[in-house]
């Protein structure tokens, strides 16, 4: 339930906090006065897109929030599956800041958060019927929603959709396939040359490092020789010189000579002689790269010639070894797949076919349980109309096959005749504004134990309505709030009268600025305000006391 709503700068509302309750709470004003900013204000909340126009003028930024109270399951549930979680008492509150630079902000009980997340939540928290959804009754392609929605057919057209996808795979690769015979002898002529020249080179990964060191070596080969042998000799000795290790064994003898009347001699002594075992490691090492040094390492000819094949090759199949193996190993299996051309197509055909098949007998399921639920949709929305002062209504749900798409094989659309003797037409061709608002909530209230939503937004359900049947639009939508909230805009005192909560929206102008107030009624003030829809300019005592009566008779 919407607990609270604070907006900040947003169009003409500075700032205001409206606490909703309960049961029905209704929003009245002067036509202008700032009810749609309200709606759109909820919309930015709920993470539908939004203009840098709604901030108010001469601000940077607009901020709305809304605190949501006694979720829904599925509401509690996605908002873990999102990394959010319901603060201890329950509640949840998201907010959202437009910028005038289009960088906005999200939040979702403090944690940022993205417009995603915000409309994956909001979808189980506020549910908006305006008079765009009025439009949706005019386009058929909306209608089948409504029928799949009371059926509770959203398993089975999932899984139909899971089908039908892999079907449009399918298809779209078979389609893929369809070249030429030349084409595709040419693409295996080329495909052919580009795995024999891959093949031939051998190439291997860590060769071109191998190579470029065998390169140096060859090139440096006298310095390399040249330094070992030095190293090699210091620390060995020549025929005239000792080297370091005779020198470190020296100095090793003459420590152990005095160890037995100096101890400390005997501990450098043994530190020496770790120093020497150290040595001789190493002189071991030099000497083992000096046989490598003296080892036939190449023809450096040959070596350049394997350098400049790799980057031949590496300006059409990759920068790298690896890539043009990987090209190679590609390249290979279209190869081997445009050679089996006719078999892997058959195959191809086939499993399409197959995917096909199984679309169809699954659209078909559906649509035989659409057939039947149809029956009962058109009789509920009827039995709607008839106490929303639409008695002679007649409903039809016709129902065409047609080609596999996204929701099966069915195409509906809602007929409707609004006088005796006539023959059902499409909604678009027969149905006035007000018709299309009291269908549409006869369909809302049809539709409305389907859904796990908990705040229900009726924007001017009441277009083109007057008189018993405003009343009973107004009774239809106090009947809804018995069991979830309700927020209406209207402009009729039928309505506004059934109220629990009423709030006002009014505009004024102050220092040439225009400001948008939202205030909750007390009984006076709701008196006035439906004495003021009542009325009009001029409101007179009978004005008043209609007003009142109203009050009365509803409370």
């Amino acid at each position: 339930m919407l607990k609270n709503l604070y907006i900040e700068n947003v169009a003409v509302i500075e700032k205001t906090t409206i606490d909703f309750t309960k049961g029905l709470n209704v929003l009245t004003g002067e036509t202008g006065a700032g009810k749609s900013i309200v709606i759109d204000s909820i919309n930015a909340i709920l993470g539908n897109r939004t203009s840098r126009d709604l901030i108010r003028n001469g601000c940077n930024s607009a901020f709305v929030s809304a605190e949501f109270d006694e979720l829904s399951p599925k509401a509690l549930e996605t908002l873990n599956e999102l990394g959010f979680s319901a603060e201890d008492d329950g509640t949840v509150l998201i907010q959202r800041e437009i910028n005038s630079n289009g960088k906005g902000k999200c939040r979702i009980n403090g944690r940022p958060a993205t417009t995603s997340a915000l409309k994956a939540i909001g979808t189980y928290l506020i549910n908006i019927h305006g008079q765009h959804e009025s439009y949706e009754l005019m386009s058929p392609e909306f209608h089948i929603s409504y029928i799949d929605k009371l059926g509770n057919l959203k398993q089975e057209l999932e899984e139909y959709q899971s089908v039908y996808q892999t079907y449009i795979k399918l298809r779209s690769e078979l389609n893929k396939a369809k070249f030429d015979e030349q084409e595709r002898a040419r693409k295996i002529d080329l495909l052919t040359y580009q795995v024999n020249e891959l093949e031939e080179a051998d190439l291997y990964v860590g060769e071109y490092e191998e190579l470029i060191e065998q390169r140096n070596m060859i090139e440096n080969k006298e310095r390399i020789a040249s330094s070992l042998n030095e190293s090699k000799e210091s620390l060995n000795g020549g025929e005239d010189t000792d080297g370091a290790l005779q020198a470190l064994e020296t100095a090793c003898g003459c420590l152990n000579d005095i160890a037995d009347v100096l101890p400390d001699a005997d501990t450098l002594s043994q530190r020496i002689q770790n120093t020497i075992y150290e040595i001789e490691d190493c002189r071991d090492e030099i000497i083992s790269l000096c046989d490598t040094a003296d080892a036939d390492v190449g023809n450096l000819e040959e070596i350049e010639d394997r350098i400049d094949l790799i980057h031949t090759l590496g300006r059409k199949y990759g920068q790298s070894i690896d890539e043009m193996l990987a090209f190679l190993e590609n390249a290979r299996k279209e190869l081997s797949y445009l050679e089996k051309y006719e078999e892997n197509r058959e195959a191809l055909i086939q499993s399409c076919r197959n995917a096909y098949e199984e679309a169809k007998k699954r659209a078909l399921v559906l649509s035989e349980k659409r057939q039947t639920i149809s029956g009962s949709f058109s009789k509920a929305v009827k039995e709607e109309m008839t106490f929303l002062d639409m008695p002679n209504v007649e409903l039809v749900v016709r129902q065409d096959q047609c080609e596999l798409n996204h929701f099966g094989c069915d195409a509906i659309e809602i007929l409707i005749s609004t006088n005796p003797g006539e023959v059902p037409k499409p909604v678009a061709k027969i149905a006035s504004g007000g018709e299309l608002s009291r269908m549409m909530l006869a369909i809302k209230n049809v539709l409305a134990d389907k859904d796990d939503i908990d705040t229900l937004i009726f924007d001017e359900v009441d277009t083109g309505i007057s008189g018993s049947a405003a009343q009973k639009v107004g009774l239809k939508l106090k009947e809804v709030s018995e069991s979830r909230q309700v927020l209406c805009v209207t402009h009729l005192a039928q309505i506004a009268g059934l109220g629990d909560s009423h709030f006002k929206i009014q505009k004024s102008v102050s220092s040439g600025k225009t400001y948008t107030s939202v205030t909750p009624l007390d009984d006076e003030g709701r008196k006035n305000e439906l004495a003021r829809i009542i009325g009009g300019v001029e409101i007179t005592q009978a004005t008043l006391d209609y007003a009142e009566e109203l009050l009365h008779s509803n409370s």
